[in-house]
């Protein structure tokens, strides 16, 4: 397998981040024009978190720093060695579709559970990725 593919799926999470943000910086810039926030009074998280309603795209930005930064690694264990096969892209496609709907889900109509079980299978997906890297590494 071509070793660059294993990264397809980190552009596809680096799109989806820049979407999200995209998203946030929109939501915000509306709110502050809307409520007439002042940019220096939301100068600290503590500022923005009491006056920005509207929060779903900036939660949904901060969680794409969390369990991805694990999955970008877990592409670069792969593809220096030797263990971008067909199951780590798989499993990597799948973590994507995962973020991908749980992206969706909060930045649009927020269910709780909904966002869970998005959240959950992309977590399981990634520890089995990581399982089987670990196994490929172990194994030598």
């Amino acid at each position: 397998m071509d070793t660059k593919a294993i990264f397809l799926p980190a552009l596809a999470m680096a799109a989806l981040t820049c979407i999200v943000w995209l998203r946030m910086f929109r939501v915000r810039i509306r709110q502050m024009y809307r409520d007439r926030i002042h940019p220096q009074s939301v100068a600290t998280s503590a500022q923005a978190i009491a006056r920005f309603t509207e929060s779903a795209a900036a939660d949904n930005f901060r969680n794409l720093f969390e369990l991805p930064v694990l999955f970008y690694l877990a592409l670069t264990v792969a593809a220096f060695n030797g263990l971008a096969d067909t199951l780590t892209l798989t499993l990597a496609w799948l973590f994507v579709a995962m973020r991908i709907a749980h992206s969706f889900i909060q930045c649009t109509y927020n269910r709780v559970m909904h966002r869970f079980a998005a959240y959950a299978a992309g977590g399981l997906v990634l520890w089995a990725l990581w399982i089987y890297l670990a196994t490929g590494l172990i194994g030598r």
